[in-house]
C-alpha cells in the first residue's frame, strides 16, 4: 500500500518529534493516513455524479483528491469554474480547462468539500479561505455534492471555527458584532482572501439554527460571507468511512 503524507500531516509529525523527541507511533500514524485515504475514496466516488460538459469545483484537500480523480476522465469534461486561484492551477495542471462563471452560466453540479456537515446537511466550509467564490459557484449549481470524510459528521456545528470574509476596514468593527453574538472572533493571521479581503474565524460558537445565523451574519456591515452553508447546503453527501463510502442525499 502505497501511503502519502500530505503537508498538514508531515507538520503534526515534525511538531510530535520535536515536542517528545520521538516520532508519532504506528497507530496515530495510521489513523492520519486513513484519514487520507477515505478522501481519495470518497473523491473517486463523486466520479459517478459527473456528467458530460461544465462542472464547479471546490477548494481544500478533500477536493484536491478529486481533481485528481477528473484527470481520469477530462475527456468528458467541457470545462471546470474554479472556486479559487489554487484550484484553476491545479485544474490546469491535469489537463482540464478553466473558464470563468460567467461564461459557463448555470452548471449540472458543484463538487466540494467541507469543514463540518449535519445530516440536515448544513455545513461549514471556509478553512481554506475560498468561502465567498465557494458559495457563489455552489449557488449556480442544481446540485451540490459535499465530499468528506467521516470526522467531518457532527450534530451540532461550531467546533470547527466559523470563517467570516470580511472588509479589511470592517475588521474590528465585524468582530465586536460578533463578539456579541457570543463568539471569539480571532484574525487569521497572514491571510488574504482571493478577494483581497481577511478572514475573522470565530470560535466558541454552538450553531442550532444555522439558516438563522447564517442570516444574521451576512446581515452585518462589511461581512462579504459567512462560512456557513444553510441557506443552500448540500443535496448529496459522500462520507468515506473504514468500511466504505457512504451516501447521504437532502
Amino acid at each position: 500500500m502505497n501511503m502519502v503524507f500530505d503537508e498538514a500531516a508531515k507538520a503534526r509529525y515534525s511538531q510530535a518529534y520535536l515536542a517528545n523527541f520521538k516520532p508519532l507511533t504506528r497507530e496515530e500514524n495510521l489513523i492520519m493516513l486513513t484519514q487520507d485515504e477515505m478522501k481519495q475514496a470518497t473523491a473517486r466516488a463523486a466520479i459517478e455524479y459527473v456528467p458530460a460538459g461544465i462542472i464547479g469545483v471546490g477548494t481544500g484537500s478533500t477536493a484536491n483528491f478529486f481533481i485528481d480523480a477528473l484527470a481520469d476522465i477530462k475527456g468528458r469534461i467541457d470545462a471546470a469554474v474554479a472556486s479559487s486561484v489554487a484550484t484553476a492551477e491545479r485544474l490546469k495542471k491535469v489537463g482540464i480547462r478553466v473558464i470563468d462563471l460567467n461564461e459557463a452560466g448555470e452548471m449540472e453540479v458543484y463538487v466540494d468539500g467541507a469543514d463540518e456537515i449535519t445530516r440536515h446537511m448544513a455545513m461549514i466550509k471556509g478553512g481554506g479561505g475560498a468561502l465567498t467564490r465557494e458559495k457563489i459557484v455552489a449557488a449556480c449549481a442544481k446540485k451540490f455534492v459535499c465530499i468528506i470524510d467521516q470526522t467531518k459528521l457532527v450534530d451540532v456545528m461550531g467546533s470547527f471555527p466559523l470563517p467570516v470574509e470580511v472588509i479589511p476596514m470592517a475588521r474590528s468593527y465585524v468582530a465586536r458584532q460578533l463578539v456579541k453574538m457570543g463568539g471569539n472572533p480571532v484574525l487569521r493571521s497572514g491571510f488574504t482572501t482571493d478577494n483581497g479581503n481577511v478572514i475573522l474565524d470565530v470560535h466558541g460558537m454552538s450553531i442550532l439554527d444555522p439558516v438563522a445565523m447564517e442570516t444574521e451574519i451576512n446581515q452585518i456591515v462589511g461581512v462579504v460571507t459567512v462560512g456557513l452553508f444553510a441557506r443552500r447546503g448540500a443535496d448529496v453527501c459522500l462520507m468515506g468511512t473504514q468500511e466504505g463510502v457512504q451516501t447521504f442525499k437532502r
